[in-house]
């Protein structure tokens, strides 16, 4: 592996270092009862309101409607993701020392695997979360379901539900097109010459 290629992979993993400090998602709603709008961000390791309350006023509505509370202490993800994440900084740091082509496709191949598994996961809790409602709720509507949406707004009763990437997703992308820039260096500086 040519120097460059070494460094991008490197930095493709110290690129991921921000994610402890900027959430990679935000989920907002605006309803008649919350005009000016809450919502939270999703971090690796933390779920926190975009305001002070919001998330206490999100658990107030998920009461009326028989959705679950929402406590970072009972999401398993927020306690595996980080030990992941420092995973991949530590493998790409051995691919970037060790320079083995190998290693770098692995890592690419990984990084892809388990964003996907993470896209899965996202919708699995959404749907988790929208469907499995307590039968003892306040509000029933029959044959209602409030998943949230995976990407884009969806209009849930009176609840206006948006849910977007936000500036950590940036370096996760950054991460990415640097490792896959790596491989291509790579790959290029490896074919025969004319």
């Amino acid at each position: 592996m040519s120097i460059r290629a070494r460094l991008l992979i490197i930095l493709a993993g110290l690129i991921l270092i921000p994610l402890w400090y900027i959430p990679f998602w935000s989920i907002s709603m605006t309803a008649p009862q919350y005009p000016e709008g809450i919502g939270m961000y999703i971090s690796i390791n933390d779920i926190q309101g975009h305001n002070r309350h919001d998330l206490q006023s999100i658990n107030t509505l998920n009461h009326y409607i028989g959705m679950k509370e929402i406590h970072k202490e009972e999401i398993p993800e927020l306690r595996i993701i980080p030990w992941i994440v420092k995973a991949m900084i530590a493998f790409a740091l051995i691919v970037g020392l060790t320079g083995n082509q190998k290693l770098l496709i692995s890592w690419v191949v990984l990084f892809i695997v388990l964003s996907l598994a993470g896209i899965a996961d996202y919708w699995w809790w959404g749907y988790d979360y929208g469907h499995n409602l307590d039968p003892r709720a306040p509000i029933k509507v029959p044959g209602m379901s409030y998943q949230p949406p995976l990407i884009g707004t969806k209009q849930l009763l009176n609840i206006r539900a948006s849910s977007f990437p936000y500036w950590g997703s940036a370096f996760l992308a950054l991460s990415f097109g640097f490792a896959t820039a790596s491989a291509w260096l790579n790959k290029s500086a490896a074919r025969p010459q004319n």
